[in-house]
């Protein structure tokens, strides 16, 4: 009885040698450049600013208190435990060698059925994001019962065919996807000190720190907001296999994105509040939305 620990421990090891071992014939496709751009796809979203919009001015206050609760500590734990198990796989090996085999079947359940939830969100997204784009004559597309259908269908086939090519070409996904929102983003928070200096804009206090109220309405927000937005970092260590360094890299890649992704969601919330006052946020596009008003007041000064 005596070796019971010993044994444990033995077969722990010999299980990680086994993952790493058949890690060893994928190929190292993701560096730090395309881990941050992906941390970045997989964390931020354009829907969140809306929803934190709903609390106003006090805004700020609770994304500092999300940031601080949930934030902080979920990217410490990313980083322990992949330093501690770089492993192809990631949550699914940590939640299968820390608890059980169980334990590892319900985390990967779970991400598949958060797969399908966010392509069905995603068909619903992109159409939202093109009717703005096009302009007030295709409002249509969101009420459609062909375009939304037709539109998630192709995100999904070609998200399939990426992955069935490899990280070779889905990382360029990844990395183009980064690119666009941070420059989208970049754009967004940008949009109000452009319209307050041609004077569209009266004041504009983007980090504006007011008490929060903890209603059970601003409660609910709060929740999504800690839960949903700021969730994610743990996606990206799935990948480890397939990672130079992964030890390393996906832990510096945390460290690197997080300060960006915390800005986007604070000075773009702050932006969405500006434009459309909270009350009349497009909570599936408030994005575009805000764009689209943001630009149409400049175009026509």
């Amino acid at each position: 009885m005596g070796f019971g620990p010993f044994v444990v421990t033995t077969d722990l090891d010999r299980a990680e040698r086994n993952v790493e071992g058949r890690s060893v014939a994928l190929k190292k496709e993701l560096g730090l450049r395309d881990l941050v751009l992906t941390q970045i796809v997989f964390v931020v979203g354009t829907a969140w600013v809306g929803t934190a919009a709903k609390l106003g001015d006090s805004h700020v206050s609770f994304w500092l208190l999300a940031i601080l609760l949930f934030y902080i500590p979920q990217a410490a734990v990313v980083i322990y435990l992949n330093r501690l198990m770089p492993l192809e796989g990631g949550l699914y090996q940590w939640a299968k060698f820390g608890f059980n085999d169980f334990a590892g079947f319900m985390v990967a359940w779970n991400l598949w059925l958060l797969a399908f939830t966010v392509m069905a969100l995603c068909g619903l997204v992109v159409t939202t994001n093109l009717s703005y784009s096009i302009g007030a004559s295709a409002g249509w597309m969101q009420e459609s019962k062909w375009v939304v259908p037709i539109v998630s269908c192709v995100l999904t086939v070609s998200l399939v065919a990426v992955s069935i090519r490899g990280l070779s070409l889905g990382k360029w996904v990844h990395n183009a996807g980064g690119i666009i929102m941070l420059v989208t983003y970049g754009a967004l928070v940008a949009l109000p000190f452009i319209s307050l200096a041609r004077g569209e804009l009266k004041e504009y206090h983007p980090l504006k720190i007011v008490a929060p109220t903890f209603s059970m309405f601003n409660l609910n927000i709060f929740s999504k907001m800690v839960l949903g937005a700021l969730s994610g970092f743990e996606y990206v260590a799935i990948l480890g296999g397939e990672c130079r360094s992964p030890a390393r890299n996906i832990g510096r890649s945390v460290i690197v994105a997080a300060p960006f992704i915390a800005l986007m969601f604070i000075l773009g919330t702050s932006s969405v509040l500006a434009f459309t006052g909270g009350e009349h946020v497009d909570l599936i596009g408030p994005v575009p939305q805000t764009l689209s008003i943001g630009f149409l007041s400049l175009i026509h000064i």
